[in-house]
């Protein structure tokens, strides 16, 4: 023990010294490394020094890390306690000795020492914050480091000690990581034990209501508790109407900027309370402290979020009335803060950010608490020569695999109303306009026409829903389906078309028409033509043997002889021949005069007779 004594007075780095000094003591069975045997009586002997130091501190009456202080050639030394935590914190780094060693004795120090001293030792923990939380010193010491700081919690007053249990907790913070369990509130327990003591029955002389000051401090019991008002409807209905009376009262009392500016919120930070005082007396000035109003506000507001925080059971969600009050009553909390003095409008913004901040955590817990750290990924050497696989994925692609796995994870995105929705014409075209107008000054690069598929899909859109645009795109491509009230004037009178243009166009194509139309009907009427030619020699044809049969049989009639009943029959049905010839040939006439310019109501119809 003396070694280390003559060790601790003498000057330089521990690396010079420190080392040899352990061989001279322990004489270990390894040079650089001593077995558990031997850091036992190491650490023994470290424990007992530490203990001697602190008590001739004491005697001293000077304070502990200080004490052995001295000034030479105006630089001063270390005191005999942080030079003696600096060598075991050096050969705990360099694993010359177990590497918890250094946390012990923080934690001895501690217990040994008044709260005034405690300051001083946590600000030399806090300036080795990096040293110790290195892996190979905070896989030993995490578990001894975690109870020498909830130990000194437990020690400090939360009225008092405000601010040191603040840097405990924020030491806590950066030493421990993010996805250490051991300081999340897995379950999410509140802390009712934490109570507000208030008067029940009204003192003498009092000058206001009282009434008012036991519903505006029973919210706190309430605050302290909020999933209790989605399990009982009861207290929810008692919590709603006292904070409706708190609230009018606030809105009937507004703060003026004289006010907020005669209570000034920074020197109020530095003398910060956690809880407020009670008392029926100080009702009336705590109404017109704006930090006191805020602090209730911003209560309200913590219940709110939380009661509309996603991810709770069913029987813990809020009911579809509970859930307008929450809406009105958050809308009114927030006006208020915003006409809160000073800068009330600024501080409900910051208010705002911190509880959209607060979702994130709340989903991080409620998904398990997964790690925030990820190892870097190895890169695998591939062989030269060798055949990358490619991979195979269940639907086909890695976009429609990984859209099948969230639909399995959620079942409502299938079947959500809002999953598919086709825009409005005059929205899809909307960034194509902006593009258009010369004023935006935007490259012809970077211009939605460029992208296929916008316009591919543009042109189905417009088809279905625009069928004026639609046929723009003839004339001027995909700018002119652009809708024409998107457009500025300049740019609509390129894509609008002019009334004379418009009754050119009609008639030419009534030209057209009309045109075709002639030729249609010259191209009938050759063809009747032909037809009514052949119709003619088919019947001349058909008519000359008749006209033989007749003159012999006016021959055989002449000579006295008397037809015979054959012939006689045969003249009648050669008749009857010569009638229909003739009426075909009048009809076929009749038809190619209607062809070429209508009915002739003056046909003559004498060869049918």
């Amino acid at each position: 023990m003396e070694v280390f004594r003559r060790a601790i007075l003498q000057p330089g780095p521990p690396e010079s010294f420190a080392l040899q000094t352990v061989q001279q003591v322990i004489k270990p069975q390894k040079q650089t490394k001593l077995v558990q045997d031997e850091n036992q009586l190491l650490e023994n002997i470290f424990r007992t020094l530490l203990q001697e130091l602190v008590s001739s501190a004491v005697q001293s009456g000077e304070q502990i890390m200080q004490y052995g202080q001295s000034i030479d050639d105006g630089e001063t030394t270390q005191g005999h306690i942080p030079r003696l935590l600096d060598i075991v914190l050096y050969l705990c780094e360099n694993e010359h000795i177990e590497g918890g060693m250094i946390f012990q004795l923080l934690e001895d120090l501690t217990e040994m020492s008044t709260m005034r001293n405690c300051k001083d030792v946590f600000g030399y923990i806090e300036s080795k914050q990096d040293i110790l939380g290195k892996p190979e010193l905070f896989a030993r010491g995490k578990l001894v480091m975690l109870r020498t700081c909830n130990q000194l919690l437990r020690r400090l007053s939360k009225a008092n000690d405000v601010v040191f249990c603040g840097r405990i907790l924020m030491f806590l913070a950066h030493f421990f990581p993010l996805s250490e369990r051991s300081a999340v509130n897995i379950k999410g327990v509140f802390n009712t034990s934490n109570e507000t003591k208030y008067e029940k029955d009204p003192p003498d002389g009092i000058s206001i209501d009282f009434n008012f000051y036991k519903t505006f401090w029973s919210l706190q019991e309430h605050f302290c508790n909020p999933p209790s008002l989605t399990l009982a409807p009861t207290k929810w209905k008692k919590f709603t109407s006292g904070l409706m009376v708190v609230l009018n009262t606030f809105e009937a009392q507004p703060l003026s900027d004289e006010e907020g500016d005669a209570n000034s919120l920074e020197e109020e930070a530095a003398n910060f309370s956690i809880k407020y005082l009670t008392s029926s007396k100080l009702m009336g000035l705590e109404l017109k402290d704006p930090s006191f109003r805020r602090h209730i506000l911003v209560q309200c507001l913590i219940l709110f979020d939380y009661l509309k925080a996603p991810g709770k059971s069913e029987k813990d969600l809020p009911s579809d009335s509970m859930k307008e009050e929450i809406k009105s009553c958050e809308e009114r909390v927030k006006k208020l803060l915003e006409m809160t003095p000073p800068k009330g409008e600024n501080f409900l913004h910051k208010i705002e950010h911190i509880l959209e901040r607060e979702k994130n955590w709340v989903w991080w817990k409620r998904d398990g608490c997964p790690a925030f750290e990820k190892q870097p990924a190895e890169k695998k050497v591939v062989q030269e020569g060798a055949k990358k696989r490619r991979p195979r994925w269940r639907m086909g692609n890695k976009e429609l695999s990984q859209l099948w796995k969230w639909a399995d994870q959620n079942p409502n995105a299938l079947t959500d109303p809002q999953r598919v929705r086709t825009p409005a014409i005059t929205d899809y075209w909307k960034p194509l306009a902006d593009d258009m107008d010369p004023a935006a000054g935007i490259e012809a690069e970077y211009h939605h026409k460029n992208n296929r598929v916008y316009c591919w899909k543009g042109l189905r859109f417009s088809a279905r829903q625009d069928l004026e645009g639609f046929s723009r795109f003839t004339e001027f491509g995909i700018e002119g389906v652009v809708p024409l009230e998107l457009l500025t004037p300049e740019e609509r009178s390129k894509y609008q078309a002019k009334p004379n243009d418009k009754s050119k166009r009609v008639k030419k194509e009534e030209t057209k028409g009309a045109a075709h139309q002639v030729e249609e009907n010259q191209i009938a009427t050759a063809a009747n033509e032909i037809d009514g030619e052949g119709i003619r020699a088919v019947l001349e044809a058909s008519v000359t043997p008749t006209d033989t049969d007749a003159t012999v049989a006016t021959g055989d009639m002449s000579q006295g002889g008397s037809p015979i009943p054959d012939e006689h029959q045969k003249q009648s049905s050669d008749t009857d021949v010569g009638q229909e010839a003739g009426q075909m040939e009048a009809d076929a006439e009749v038809e190619a005069g209607m062809i070429d310019g209508g009915m002739d109501t003056e046909v003559d119809l004498d060869p049918v007779g």
